[in-house]
């Protein structure tokens, strides 16, 4: 197993720093790592987690094909915005100091070395270690006479009917690719029935099919025989072009621009102006053209011409061109001793059946997904029909295409609540879908902003007004992550529920805002992207360097999914210099580098990858022994801390307080399985138990410590 990752940055020398505390120039690039690059060296990460043999096999090939998505996702937005940065001319460069030019350059070698080496996972270990356990993909050469027959059929009856085969010529100019389809380049001999001879053609595989295809059980000598779709379009082509030969097929894949550009100072209703855009994504700028490897020079060099692309954008694989269509695979197959065990989230002991007593009692903090998501559900559900409940109001970023928790708020709306609802309807790739329930909110009688023009809002709330005693109550649940039932049991969050005056105070403040037009008004506990959450957090890293400089401990520990924003890079290498200890558990990016003598020294930088996508937001300030705990809907980035709508909130209960710090923290820190180390060069590297140390898996311990048995 790979056991380091480098981020290919390049370097100037080291000599070139000046390592005075008096005179370093923190803007120096030596310091930084990076961006594009670290975030490719994160995928590298979730794709090296298919060589860990500890690891379920189908859960192996799930990484495999979530580290392709995810890669996918780089070259529709990261790829994609370099390039276009290079067509218009820009300069601007970022802390590392590389241009876009060179970045999309070590991004080509990076990631080229990438794709080579998930290739070579699938064939070398996955697809043989499914063999060995009754799954197979069978290639054509493979099939039965019984099987060949079948494949006869399916192509006759579920396939020929749909495809849509095109000669080029200049009737029949090269046909539009959406994005990611799978598509088949055709070199043919002869003339048609009209004379023509083009000598080329297209055929896009449907898009409803599957791309592999499960063999009958009784034409299968073992439990599962799948063949793709591919081999099968590939075995039928020349049925599609009758009276000439086809003398090659291979597929092909391109990756287009997914960005939305949407002119906010120019429209006057986003909804409409987002729904006029999202059509054209489809059909985007090309970043990136993926080939078989067989694939003829010159049927490359046309594909390449057609869609403007180098050498550099060209992939050329040794398997399906559509790697992550296998994520499809596991749920297919019933073999649970292949996938991690299940289990049934944790749900607190103490809650009873009114939420809003308990919560009257003492404050809850949830843990997902050890903890369950139902009790945040539940929360919506009882204030949708509580008689005591006056107003619900909540934000949506992503809460996927069947949200419970839309369901309740519509009841609530129907109930005649006052229901008002922030859609962020720019979540991206979820446009879409929040455009269809931000109307279907709108037809229950729900309130519907879309948040503030310019600024994503990204914050996590749910605020519940309800008349006790004659007076009004505020409750509230503050989150780390999305309403979205599905993820809450795949990503790692936290979400409170407390009805603190103070913390309902700041969140009505909030709702203020992002529905009305006037200036803010200062927040008593919470800290609030983009107007106080940047500027708290450098005050606070500043007061434990200030501490640390009279001599006395000082100590940072933060948990984020990215570190970018330099101004927070900038005050945490001064907080280390003046000997502040700073442990950061950054899933993702980070453009920190940490160890660096007498720069970075006391800076400490893993990041774990597991079974959950790592998703908390939570920072911990000693403070002279009076230690502060936050837990966030914003990561670290120049986006989240002053181009968004984020929300940061307190922990204050001492026993959820010590939770956060025990098992949300230094749990990590204390994690020797799953933890990759950063270094001051840029590698990352795993950590691997020595002999005589116990394994600690932070994801594993808290299923032991907070969720039911499976």
């Amino acid at each position: 197993m790979a056991s380091n990752i480098q981020i290919a940055n390049k370097t100037e020398n080291a000599a070139d720093l000046n390592h005075s505390k008096e005179t370093i120039d923190l803007n120096h690039p030596e310091l930084y790592l990076n961006r594009e690059l670290s975030l490719l060296a994160f995928h590298r990460r979730v794709s090296a987690q298919v060589t860990d043999q500890t690891i379920p096999l189908l859960e192996r090939l799930r990484f495999l094909c979530i580290a392709s998505t995810n890669l996918d996702e780089f070259f529709e937005l990261r790829v994609a915005g370099l390039k276009q940065k290079v067509v218009a001319g820009s300069v601007q460069v970022e802390a590392d100091n590389l241009s876009s030019q060179e970045t999309l350059h070590r991004i080509s070698i990076a990631a080229h070395d990438f794709v080579e080496e998930q290739y070579r996972l699938l064939n070398e270990e996955i697809l043989p270690a499914l063999e060995q356990k009754g799954i197979c993909f069978l290639k054509r050469e493979m099939w039965t006479k019984a099987q060949s027959k079948w494949v006869r059929d399916y192509f006759d009856n579920e396939l020929l009917p749909i495809l849509s085969p095109i000669g080029l010529d200049l009737a029949h100019p090269f046909p539009r690719i959406l994005n990611k389809s799978l598509n088949f380049i055709i070199s043919l001999k002869g003339k048609d029935a009209f004379g023509r001879d083009s000598g080329m053609a297209v055929v896009q595989a449907p898009r409803s099919l599957p791309r592999f295809i499960q063999f009958p059980d009784e034409l299968s000598e073992h439990h599962y025989e799948l063949t793709f779709l591919s081999s099968i379009i590939h075995a039928y082509v020349e049925d599609l072009f009758p009276g000439m030969k086809v003398t090659g097929c291979y597929q092909f894949r391109v990756t287009r621009n997914s960005d939305l550009f949407v002119d906010e100072e120019e429209i006057d209703d986003l909804l409409r102006a987002l729904e006029g855009e999202l059509p054209g994504r489809r059909y985007g700028d090309t970043v990136r053209l993926e080939v078989p490897d067989n694939c003829p020079d010159k049927m490359i060099h046309f594909l390449l011409k057609h869609f403007k692309l180098t050498q550099e954008d060209l992939y050329q694989v040794n398997g399906p061109v559509n790697l992550n269509r296998l994520l499809a695979l596991p749920d297919m197959v019933d073999c649970p001793d292949l996938k991690f065990p299940s289990f049934t989230p944790g749900i607190s002991r103490h809650l009873g059946r009114n939420l809003f007593a308990t919560i009257r009692d003492d404050d809850i903090l949830l843990h997902h997904p050890f903890q369950s998501f139902t009790t945040v559900i539940d929360f919506v559900r009882q204030a949708a029909t509580d008689p005591h409940v006056l107003a619900i109001k909540q934000t949506l970023y992503r809460t996927g295409p069947d949200s419970v928790l839309v369901d309740a708020l519509v009841e609530a709306a129907r109930a005649n609540k006052e229901v008002t609802v922030v859609v962020e309807l720019r979540a991206r790739f979820d446009e879409e879908a929040n455009i269809r329930l931000a109307n279907r909110l709108q037809e229950a009688g729900a309130h519907v902003v879309y948040g503030v023009v310019g600024y994503k809002t990204h914050a996590k709330m749910i605020m519940v007004v309800r008349r006790e005693d004659k007076k009004l109550q505020r409750y509230v649940h503050l989150g780390t992550g999305n309403y979205h039932d599905r993820t809450a049991r795949l990503y790692t969050d936290y979400g409170l529920l407390t009805c603190r005056k103070d913390i309902g105070e700041d969140v009505h403040k909030i709702f203020m805002q992002l529905t009305t037009l006037g200036r803010g008004t200062k927040l008593k506990k919470m800290l609030q992207a983009p107007f106080s959450l940047h500027t708290g957090l450098i005050e606070r890293i500043e007061r434990e360097a200030e501490v640390a400089r009279k001599g006395k401990p000082a100590h940072i520990m933060v948990k984020v999914n990215a570190l970018t924003e330099l101004k927070i890079i900038h005050a945490l290498y001064k907080a280390s210099m003046a000997g502040v200890k700073i442990d950061l558990i950054v899933r993702g990016i980070c453009c920190l580098k940490p160890g660096i003598p007498g720069i970075s020294e006391n800076i400490h930088v893993r990041s774990i990858v597991g079974r959950f996508l790592e998703h908390t937001r939570c920072f911990y300030f000693l403070n002279e022994g009076q230690s502060e705990v936050f837990c966030a809907s914003a990561d670290w980035m120049t986006r989240n801390l002053l181009k968004r709508v984020e929300e940061c909130y307190p922990i204050e209960e001492p026993a959820l307080k010590n939770r956060v710090i025990e098992q949300g923290l230094k749990l990590y820190l204390q994690d020797n399985t799953q933890a990759w180390v950063l270094d001051k060069e840029g590698h990352y590297t795993r950590l691997i138990p020595k002999d005589d140390e116990p394994t600690i898996s932070a994801q594993q311990t808290l299923l032991e410590q907070l969720a039911e048995k499976a």
